[in-house]
């Protein structure tokens, strides 16, 4: 994973560069259209293999997510209070950000086109229909058709089907195609660094330096409001509703922090959380080792706040206008898909295409943030492992009670 950040930091620099480069230089225009043809093809063979994976890597790791939680049929109460906490957390962080970036409209100065001819901004639905249209008709329809809200449904729904049902073959099978699909994402970033090149030095080649502030802003924009949730989410609830004093609660868990920081991987840093919860917080192991685990699977706020901000960056940057009911669809979609976001690197961004997809905006926007996305993952992973921590300490205060 550190090669494959490297290699895609590089990429990147070097689309940067080369693209600035073919702007300034005064090539004839056949020339320069080659180029940009050429480089058009690299970053079409990319998003078409980001395209193929976004689906099945959705449906399995939502659908093996929820098979797992087997402790909900014996946790009762506990299980109920942890996902209402976890669901209500990532729904305020999606609006939050999406209220927080159309305040300071990143990706304004972009001014891209979409030129994939089978992109079509339809027109928005009705609320009802908005509604209506998350339960599928044919679920695999939806498959096929990547419409995700319905994807995630018919998930969600077979999953709980097995998890109840105890078919420990059937969770098997589900874990086990999961690890597959993982898999075959490992194997298709290899070409990411050479994909973000070319749609990089093809995004520059036309936009030229005012491109960076615009990049710059949006980093600074998803960092700004993962701050902002901790500060006004997760501090107040965890002093208010856990009792405990802030700087107690950073020191508590600033080795679990520096940890989800280091590795971007909420499911590696679980025995660091979980230790540090029992050791600094006398949290009860059954709270604590059901809590942390879910909150690794299902508590994705830092994702959710990056989703929100990247989808209004890429829609000014391509001057789309989002509806209410786009904005509706984009809640809906980032909360519903922080249950299925596997705890591990780099996920995130390709969650992402989901929602690009299901509000019609183009999977090339993606590259415009990939370059800066490695840190980003860094923050907003110890975002979701405070998140997980906050919510296990008022679990553990409230079965107290």
């Amino acid at each position: 994973m550190k090669n494959l950040t490297k290699n895609i930091l590089i990429g990147f620099s070097l689309g940067l560069i080369f693209g600035i480069s073919i702007n300034l230089i005064n090539l004839d225009q056949s020339e320069k259209k080659f180029i940009i043809e050429i480089l058009s093809v690299g970053g079409e063979i990319f998003l078409k293999v980001i395209k193929m994976l976004v689906v099945p890597i959705v449906f399995f790791s939502l659908t093996s997510g929820v098979a797992n939680l087997n402790e909900l049929n014996t946790l009762g109460k506990i299980g109920i209070k942890s996902i209402s906490l976890y669901i209500l957390t990532t729904f305020f962080a999606i609006t939050g950000s999406l209220i927080f970036a159309n305040l300071l409209d990143p990706g304004k100065g972009f001014n891209l086109k979409i030129e994939n001819n089978d992109i079509t901004i339809s027109e928005p639905p009705s609320l009802n229909e908005v509604i209506l249209n998350i339960i599928p008709n044919n679920p695999f329809e939806s498959l096929v058709n990547g419409n995700m809200l319905q994807v995630i449904f018919f998930a969600i729904l077979l999953g709980s089907a097995i998890s109840i049902s105890k078919k420990k073959e059937l969770t098997k099978f589900f874990n086990d195609f999961n690890l597959v699909i993982m898999k075959v994402l490992s194997i298709s970033l290899i070409i990411a660094p050479v994909g973000i090149f070319c749609l990089i030095s093809r995004t520059f080649a036309t936009q030229g330096l005012g491109s960076i502030i615009e990049l710059a802003k949006y980093f600074f924009v998803v960092s700004f409001a993962l701050f902002l949730h901790v500060i006004f989410i997760y501090l107040p609830l965890i002093r208010i509703f856990g009792k405990v004093k802030v700087i107690k609660f950073f020191n508590g868990m600033k080795e679990a922090l520096i940890f989800a920081f280091s590795t971007s991987s909420s499911s590696a840093t679980i025995p660091v959380t979980l230790e540090n919860l029992k050791k600094n917080f006398s949290v009860k192991d059954k709270i604590a080792s059901f809590t942390v685990p879910l909150g690794a699977t299902i508590n994705m706020d830092g994702t959710a706040i990056m989703q929100g901000v990247a989808t209004v960056f890429i829609a000014n940057a391509y001057g789309v206008d989002l509806s209410i009911i786009d904005y509706l669809n984009i809640i809906l979609t980032s909360t519903l898909a922080s249950i299925g976001t596997a705890g591990v690197p780099g996920v995130g961004i390709i969650m992402l295409g989901m929602v690009l997809n299901q509000v019609g905006l183009p999977l090339e926007g993606i590259a415009l943030i990939m370059g800066v996305d490695r840190f980003l993952d860094m923050l907003r992973t110890a975002v979701n492992v405070s998140g997980d921590s906050m919510v296990s300490i008022i679990i553990n205060k409230s079965e107290k009670k």
